[in-house]
Protein backbone atom coordinates (compact mmCIF):
# COMPACT_ATOMS: atom_id res chain seq x y z
CA UNK A 1 0.00 0.00 0.00
CA UNK A 2 3.01 2.67 0.95
CA UNK A 3 3.87 2.11 -2.95
CA UNK A 4 0.98 2.32 -4.07
CA UNK A 5 0.16 6.10 -2.00
CA UNK A 6 3.64 7.10 -3.07
CA UNK A 7 3.45 6.58 -6.75
CA UNK A 8 -0.06 8.50 -6.51
CA UNK A 9 1.47 11.56 -4.86
CA UNK A 10 3.87 11.85 -7.18
CA UNK A 11 1.43 11.60 -10.15
CA UNK A 12 -0.48 14.48 -8.38
CA UNK A 13 2.14 16.55 -8.31
CA UNK A 14 3.31 16.50 -11.80
CA UNK A 15 -0.29 16.70 -12.19
CA UNK A 16 -0.54 20.49 -10.62
CA UNK A 17 3.20 21.44 -12.34
CA UNK A 18 1.42 20.95 -15.23
CA UNK A 19 -1.84 22.76 -14.40
CA UNK A 20 0.42 25.20 -13.37
CA UNK A 21 2.34 25.54 -16.73
CA UNK A 22 -0.67 25.72 -19.04
CA UNK A 23 -1.89 28.48 -17.19
CA UNK A 24 1.67 30.46 -17.77
CA UNK A 25 1.22 29.08 -21.47
CA UNK A 26 -2.13 29.93 -22.02
CA UNK A 27 -2.37 33.78 -20.73
CA UNK A 28 0.40 34.37 -22.29
CA UNK A 29 -0.98 33.40 -25.94
CA UNK A 30 -3.93 35.69 -25.11
CA UNK A 31 -3.50 38.46 -27.72
CA UNK A 32 -2.66 41.77 -26.85
CA UNK A 33 -0.14 43.55 -24.07
CA UNK A 34 -1.74 42.61 -21.00
CA UNK A 35 -0.44 46.05 -19.47
CA UNK A 36 -2.33 48.15 -22.26
CA UNK A 37 -5.76 45.66 -21.84
CA UNK A 38 -5.26 46.32 -17.96
CA UNK A 39 -4.53 49.89 -18.04
CA UNK A 40 -7.43 51.03 -21.18
CA UNK A 41 -7.10 52.85 -23.81
CA UNK A 42 -6.24 56.26 -22.45
CA UNK A 43 -2.98 55.23 -20.72
CA UNK A 44 0.19 56.52 -22.12
CA UNK A 45 3.47 54.68 -22.72
CA UNK A 46 5.05 55.57 -19.67
CA UNK A 47 2.39 54.14 -17.70
CA UNK A 48 2.13 50.73 -19.92
CA UNK A 49 6.17 50.40 -19.64
CA UNK A 50 5.87 50.90 -15.65
CA UNK A 51 3.00 47.84 -15.24
CA UNK A 52 4.84 45.95 -17.83
CA UNK A 53 7.89 46.22 -15.49
CA UNK A 54 5.40 45.51 -12.20
CA UNK A 55 4.52 42.36 -13.84
CA UNK A 56 7.73 41.27 -14.64
CA UNK A 57 6.41 41.38 -19.01
CA UNK A 58 9.33 42.87 -19.77
CA UNK A 59 11.77 39.86 -18.96
CA UNK A 60 12.31 36.73 -20.98
CA UNK A 61 10.08 34.62 -20.79
CA UNK A 62 12.49 31.65 -19.28
CA UNK A 63 12.49 34.62 -16.36
CA UNK A 64 8.78 34.95 -16.67
CA UNK A 65 7.95 31.80 -15.68
CA UNK A 66 11.03 31.09 -13.10
CA UNK A 67 9.46 33.71 -11.25
CA UNK A 68 5.85 32.56 -11.69
CA UNK A 69 6.61 29.02 -10.17
CA UNK A 70 8.35 30.74 -7.44
CA UNK A 71 4.94 33.17 -6.73
CA UNK A 72 3.37 29.94 -6.92
CA UNK A 73 4.95 27.90 -4.38
CA UNK A 74 4.29 31.06 -2.18
CA UNK A 75 0.64 31.46 -3.12
CA UNK A 76 2.10 35.06 -3.92
CA UNK A 77 -0.26 36.35 -7.27
CA UNK A 78 0.05 40.00 -6.27
CA UNK A 79 -3.04 42.16 -5.92
CA UNK A 80 -6.41 42.58 -7.86
CA UNK A 81 -5.57 45.75 -9.79
CA UNK A 82 -10.10 45.72 -10.31
CA UNK A 83 -10.32 45.36 -6.22
CA UNK A 84 -7.19 46.39 -4.79
CA UNK A 85 -6.93 43.12 -2.83
CA UNK A 86 -4.75 40.33 -2.67
CA UNK A 87 -5.89 38.11 -5.29
CA UNK A 88 -5.56 34.68 -3.56
CA UNK A 89 -7.27 36.01 -0.28
CA UNK A 90 -10.00 37.37 -2.87
CA UNK A 91 -10.49 33.77 -4.26
CA UNK A 92 -10.16 32.13 -0.96
CA UNK A 93 -13.27 34.34 0.54
CA UNK A 94 -15.35 32.86 -2.49
CA UNK A 95 -14.08 29.07 -2.05
CA UNK A 96 -16.99 28.41 0.70
CA UNK A 97 -20.25 29.47 -1.76
CA UNK A 98 -18.72 27.78 -4.29
CA UNK A 99 -18.33 24.84 -2.25
CA UNK A 100 -21.67 25.19 -0.95
CA UNK A 101 -23.11 24.82 -3.85
CA UNK A 102 -21.12 22.15 -5.69
CA UNK A 103 -21.89 19.94 -1.97
CA UNK A 104 -25.19 20.41 -1.92
CA UNK A 105 -25.80 19.36 -5.83
CA UNK A 106 -23.96 15.93 -4.99
CA UNK A 107 -25.59 15.82 -2.29
CA UNK A 108 -28.88 15.85 -4.20
CA UNK A 109 -27.22 13.78 -6.91
CA UNK A 110 -26.41 10.73 -4.37
CA UNK A 111 -30.12 10.95 -2.51
CA UNK A 112 -31.97 11.03 -5.62
CA UNK A 113 -29.40 8.98 -8.44
CA UNK A 114 -28.71 6.03 -6.30
CA UNK A 115 -32.41 5.21 -5.43
CA UNK A 116 -33.38 5.60 -9.00
CA UNK A 117 -30.22 3.54 -10.38
CA UNK A 118 -31.36 0.46 -8.13
CA UNK A 119 -34.94 0.51 -8.97
CA UNK A 120 -34.14 0.93 -12.73
CA UNK A 121 -31.96 -1.91 -12.26
CA UNK A 122 -34.82 -4.43 -10.61
CA UNK A 123 -37.35 -3.42 -12.90
CA UNK A 124 -34.88 -3.94 -15.96
CA UNK A 125 -36.47 -3.79 -19.45
CA UNK A 126 -39.74 -2.68 -17.73
CA UNK A 127 -41.98 0.44 -18.21
CA UNK A 128 -40.32 2.12 -15.39
CA UNK A 129 -36.78 1.13 -16.86
CA UNK A 130 -37.38 3.01 -19.62
CA UNK A 131 -38.89 6.15 -17.79
CA UNK A 132 -36.17 6.51 -15.61
CA UNK A 133 -33.60 6.04 -18.54
CA UNK A 134 -35.35 8.72 -20.90
CA UNK A 135 -34.94 10.81 -17.77
CA UNK A 136 -31.49 9.82 -17.49
CA UNK A 137 -30.72 10.77 -20.76
CA UNK A 138 -32.90 13.71 -20.97
CA UNK A 139 -30.20 15.41 -18.06
CA UNK A 140 -26.99 14.27 -19.45
CA UNK A 141 -28.30 16.08 -22.97
CA UNK A 142 -29.57 19.44 -21.04
CA UNK A 143 -26.95 21.64 -21.34
CA UNK A 144 -26.78 23.78 -17.66
CA UNK A 145 -26.68 27.51 -19.36
CA UNK A 146 -30.28 26.44 -21.33
CA UNK A 147 -31.98 24.99 -17.97
CA UNK A 148 -30.75 27.50 -15.75
CA UNK A 149 -32.30 29.90 -17.59
CA UNK A 150 -36.19 27.77 -18.20
CA UNK A 151 -35.84 27.54 -14.40
CA UNK A 152 -35.46 31.51 -13.72
CA UNK A 153 -38.30 31.67 -16.41
CA UNK A 154 -41.04 28.90 -14.72
CA UNK A 155 -40.01 29.44 -11.18
CA UNK A 156 -38.92 33.40 -10.74
CA UNK A 157 -40.55 35.07 -13.36
CA UNK A 158 -43.60 32.64 -13.91
CA UNK A 159 -44.24 31.24 -10.47
CA UNK A 160 -42.61 33.72 -8.82
CA UNK A 161 -41.68 31.23 -5.64
CA UNK A 162 -37.99 31.47 -6.04
CA UNK A 163 -35.42 33.78 -6.09
CA UNK A 164 -33.62 34.08 -9.48
CA UNK A 165 -30.41 35.08 -8.30
CA UNK A 166 -27.96 36.30 -5.42
CA UNK A 167 -27.41 34.02 -2.07
CA UNK A 168 -28.30 34.59 1.65
CA UNK A 169 -30.78 32.02 2.19
CA UNK A 170 -32.08 28.15 1.72
CA UNK A 171 -34.37 29.20 -1.28
CA UNK A 172 -31.33 31.29 -3.33
CA UNK A 173 -29.70 27.49 -3.27
CA UNK A 174 -32.39 25.76 -4.90
CA UNK A 175 -32.50 26.60 -8.49
CA UNK A 176 -28.42 26.53 -9.13
CA UNK A 177 -28.29 23.58 -6.86
CA UNK A 178 -30.96 21.77 -9.24
CA UNK A 179 -29.06 22.79 -12.38
CA UNK A 180 -25.49 21.84 -11.62
CA UNK A 181 -27.21 18.36 -10.09
CA UNK A 182 -29.18 17.14 -12.83
CA UNK A 183 -26.17 15.98 -15.46
CA UNK A 184 -24.53 14.39 -12.67
CA UNK A 185 -27.50 12.75 -11.42
CA UNK A 186 -28.51 11.61 -14.89
CA UNK A 187 -24.89 9.93 -14.98
CA UNK A 188 -24.90 8.08 -11.81
CA UNK A 189 -28.58 6.81 -12.62
CA UNK A 190 -27.22 5.14 -15.47
CA UNK A 191 -23.79 4.12 -13.88
CA UNK A 192 -25.68 2.50 -11.14
CA UNK A 193 -28.00 0.60 -13.59
CA UNK A 194 -25.58 -0.83 -15.07
CA UNK A 195 -23.27 -1.24 -12.21
CA UNK A 196 -26.21 -3.27 -10.71
CA UNK A 197 -26.99 -5.47 -13.70
CA UNK A 198 -23.37 -6.43 -13.73
CA UNK A 199 -23.44 -8.49 -10.57
CA UNK A 200 -26.76 -8.99 -9.87
CA UNK A 201 -26.23 -12.43 -10.87
CA UNK A 202 -23.06 -12.90 -9.88
CA UNK A 203 -22.44 -15.87 -7.96
CA UNK A 204 -22.27 -14.85 -4.67
CA UNK A 205 -25.52 -13.16 -4.69
CA UNK A 206 -27.20 -15.66 -5.54
CA UNK A 207 -25.20 -17.91 -2.64
CA UNK A 208 -26.99 -14.92 -0.58
CA UNK A 209 -30.49 -15.41 -1.71
CA UNK A 210 -29.84 -19.92 -1.60
CA UNK A 211 -29.34 -18.76 2.24
CA UNK A 212 -32.59 -17.12 2.55
CA UNK A 213 -31.81 -13.76 3.32
CA UNK A 214 -33.97 -10.66 2.37
CA UNK A 215 -33.94 -9.90 -1.15
CA UNK A 216 -33.14 -6.09 0.17
CA UNK A 217 -30.28 -7.26 1.89
CA UNK A 218 -28.85 -9.20 -0.90
CA UNK A 219 -29.07 -6.47 -3.02
CA UNK A 220 -28.04 -3.54 -0.61
CA UNK A 221 -25.34 -5.68 0.91
CA UNK A 222 -24.05 -7.83 -1.38
CA UNK A 223 -24.55 -6.59 -4.61
CA UNK A 224 -24.72 -2.93 -4.18
CA UNK A 225 -21.87 -2.87 -1.92
CA UNK A 226 -19.84 -4.27 -5.12
CA UNK A 227 -21.41 -2.07 -7.79
CA UNK A 228 -20.34 0.79 -5.85
CA UNK A 229 -16.55 0.55 -6.60
CA UNK A 230 -16.68 1.87 -9.95
CA UNK A 231 -19.18 4.07 -9.00
CA UNK A 232 -16.91 5.98 -5.65
CA UNK A 233 -14.39 6.57 -8.98
CA UNK A 234 -17.09 8.59 -11.04
CA UNK A 235 -18.47 10.61 -7.51
CA UNK A 236 -14.42 11.67 -7.32
CA UNK A 237 -14.13 12.70 -10.74
CA UNK A 238 -17.62 14.31 -11.07
CA UNK A 239 -17.35 16.29 -8.09
CA UNK A 240 -14.43 18.22 -9.69
CA UNK A 241 -16.05 17.96 -12.61
CA UNK A 242 -19.42 20.21 -10.18
CA UNK A 243 -16.52 22.81 -9.15
CA UNK A 244 -16.02 23.38 -13.05
CA UNK A 245 -19.64 23.61 -13.82
CA UNK A 246 -19.97 26.25 -11.34
CA UNK A 247 -18.21 28.21 -13.71
CA UNK A 248 -21.71 28.80 -15.81
CA UNK A 249 -24.07 27.99 -13.31
CA UNK A 250 -22.69 30.97 -11.18
CA UNK A 251 -22.85 33.20 -13.46
CA UNK A 252 -26.29 32.56 -14.94
CA UNK A 253 -27.88 32.61 -10.92
CA UNK A 254 -25.21 35.36 -10.04
CA UNK A 255 -23.63 33.23 -7.22
CA UNK A 256 -20.78 34.57 -5.32
CA UNK A 257 -18.60 32.14 -5.84
CA UNK A 258 -15.14 31.41 -7.63
CA UNK A 259 -16.69 30.38 -11.18
CA UNK A 260 -18.45 33.85 -11.08
CA UNK A 261 -15.19 35.93 -9.92
CA UNK A 262 -13.19 33.85 -12.81
CA UNK A 263 -15.33 35.24 -15.23
CA UNK A 264 -15.30 38.62 -14.18
CA UNK A 265 -11.99 38.63 -13.81
CA UNK A 266 -11.21 37.32 -17.52
CA UNK A 267 -13.80 39.75 -19.07
CA UNK A 268 -11.38 42.77 -16.47
CA UNK A 269 -7.98 40.89 -17.68
CA UNK A 270 -7.32 40.57 -13.86
CA UNK A 271 -4.93 38.02 -14.54
CA UNK A 272 -3.50 37.54 -10.69
CA UNK A 273 -7.45 36.72 -9.47
CA UNK A 274 -7.61 34.19 -12.62
CA UNK A 275 -4.23 32.23 -12.59
CA UNK A 276 -5.37 32.06 -8.70
CA UNK A 277 -8.93 30.89 -9.12
CA UNK A 278 -7.49 28.62 -11.84
CA UNK A 279 -5.27 26.94 -9.60
CA UNK A 280 -7.42 26.59 -6.57
CA UNK A 281 -9.52 24.71 -8.61
CA UNK A 282 -6.87 22.56 -10.72
CA UNK A 283 -5.73 21.90 -6.46
CA UNK A 284 -8.66 20.89 -5.28
CA UNK A 285 -9.48 18.72 -8.52
CA UNK A 286 -5.97 17.05 -7.88
CA UNK A 287 -6.82 16.60 -4.14
CA UNK A 288 -10.46 14.84 -4.61
CA UNK A 289 -8.98 12.48 -7.55
CA UNK A 290 -5.86 11.68 -5.05
CA UNK A 291 -8.28 10.71 -2.21
CA UNK A 292 -10.56 8.29 -4.53
CA UNK A 293 -7.41 6.76 -5.90
CA UNK A 294 -6.72 6.01 -2.10
CA UNK A 295 -10.14 4.90 -1.50
CA UNK A 296 -10.08 2.82 -4.59
CA UNK A 297 -6.96 1.20 -3.26
CA UNK A 298 -9.25 0.96 0.13
CA UNK A 299 -12.19 -1.08 -1.58
CA UNK A 300 -10.77 -3.13 -4.40
CA UNK A 301 -7.45 -5.21 -2.84
CA UNK A 302 -6.56 -5.91 -6.69
CA UNK A 303 -5.68 -2.22 -7.41
CA UNK A 304 -3.70 -2.20 -4.10
CA UNK A 305 -1.68 -5.36 -4.82
CA UNK A 306 -1.17 -4.20 -8.36
CA UNK A 307 0.43 -0.55 -7.06
CA UNK A 308 2.70 -2.57 -4.32
CA UNK A 309 4.31 -4.61 -7.09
Amino acid sequence: MGAYVVRRLFFSIFVLWGAVTIIFVVLRLVPGDPAYIMLGPDADQAQVDALRAQLGLDHSLAQQYATYLTNVVHLDFGQSFRLSTDSMTLVMQRVPATIQLASTALLLSLLIGLPLGVVAALRANTWLDRTISVFSLLGQSTPSFWLGIVMILVFSRNLQVLPSSGSGSWAHLVLPTVTLALPFLAILVRLTRSGLLEVVHEGYVQTARAKGLAEGGVILVHALRNALIPIVTVVGLQFGALLGGTVIVETVFAWPGVGRLLIDSIGKRDYGVVQAAILLVATIFVLINLLVDLLYGFLDPRVRLAGDR
